[in-house]
């Protein structure tokens, strides 16, 4: 398929309204911003293993998923979308919190390792590649490996989350490019950071 623009976008999280404010649900938190932009909601769709909503972009329709699986099960509802719609990894963008990344920063990038993210590691299991993008949403490291856990399933402060969430706005203005497989404009936009 010639036109590999994204066609879906992924937010990892956790469903449930105890997982709702923590740092591990950021991808949650921007496909809902998406949806929410849009005017658009979400509907639970069984099949796929998640809720699913529909966006048109430029005559283009888009689809942000959100996986009901718990992070380290999140492939098995990407796939099931996937499948459905006979998207290629390369039309897939999944968005999940990134420790390496200062809070408030976002990058985008295809393929690459898992970096211990359960989310990721299911995902490149079950479609079998590492060539989808990924949306790295950062939310900074603890400091000690031993704490990481209670620190991405934690909630972040009010500061912290203002600075996540003041770069969705960034990213929404970039969706025209990922559709339309801009990727290198797209880039650009969203990492010219504003962090001056």
């Amino acid at each position: 398929m010639s036109d590999a623009g994204i066609r879906l976008i992924v937010g990892l999280g956790n469903p449930g309204a105890q997982y709702e404010a923590t740092r591990h649900n950021v991808g949650f938190w921007f496909v809902d911003a998406i949806a929410n932009a849009s005017r658009e909601s979400f509907r639970v769709e069984p099949k796929f293993f998640g809720e699913l909503c529909r966006i048109s972009l430029g005559g283009r329709d888009l689809r942000l998923l959100k996986p009901a699986t718990y992070m380290n099960r999140s492939g098995q509802s990407v796939a099931a979308v996937a499948r459905y719609f006979d998207l290629s990894p390369e039309q897939i963008l999944v968005a999940h919190d990134e420790l390496d990344l200062p809070v408030g920063s976002v990058r985008l990038k295809q393929g690459g390792g898992h970096a211990g993210h359960n989310g990721l590691r299911d995902t490149i299991a079950v479609l079998g590649t590492r060539e989808f993008w990924r949306l790295r949403i950062g939310i900074a490291h603890p400091g000690d490996r031993a704490l990481v856990t209670g620190y991405v399933l934690g909630r972040p402060s009010r500061k912290d989350e203002e600075l996540i969430r003041d770069h969705f706005p960034d990213v929404h203005q970039a969706l025209p490019d990922l559709i339309t497989s801009e990727f290198q404009r797209a880039m650009h936009r969203l990492h010219s950071d504003r962090m001056g």
